[in-house]
C-alpha cells in the first residue's frame, strides 16, 4: 500500500521555481528535476522512513531525502495517513529550508 504524498503551498512554490529554472538553464536535460522529484515522491509513498531525520526543523518528525542527480533535498514529514512535503531546497540557496510560521 502506498501513502499519498501531499505538498504544502510553500513546497509547491519552491518546486515551480526550481522546475522553471531547470527548464531554462538545463535545456539538454530539462525534465531531470521533475522526473527525479516524481520518483522520490513514489519512494516516499511506499517507504516514508527512507530519509534521514532532520532535527533542525521547527516541525517535529521532519526527515529529508537527497535527490542525487540534482542535489536538492526533499524535506517531509511521514504521517499515519499521508506524507507531507514541507520544502524542496538546495544547500546553495543559503538560509534554512524551513522556517517557523
Amino acid at each position: 500500500m502506498s501513502l499519498p504524498v501531499r505538498t504544502t503551498p510553500e513546497a509547491d512554490s519552491q518546486i515551480r521555481t526550481v522546475d522553471d529554472w531547470w527548464r531554462e538553464h538545463r535545456t539538454a536535460a530539462e525534465d531531470v528535476f521533475i522526473d527525479e522529484l516524481s520518483a522520490a515522491f513514489d519512494v516516499l509513498g511506499h517507504t516514508p522512513q527512507v530519509g534521514r531525520p532532520y532535527r533542525q526543523s521547527p516541525v517535529s518528525g521532519t526527515r529529508r531525502l537527497l535527490l542525487k542527480k540534482t542535489r536538492y533535498h526533499v524535506y517531509y514529514v511521514p504521517r499515519e495517513q499521508e506524507v507531507t512535503v514541507l520544502a524542496v531546497w538546495h544547500a546553495r540557496q543559503g538560509g534554512p529550508p524551513l522556517r517557523l510560521a
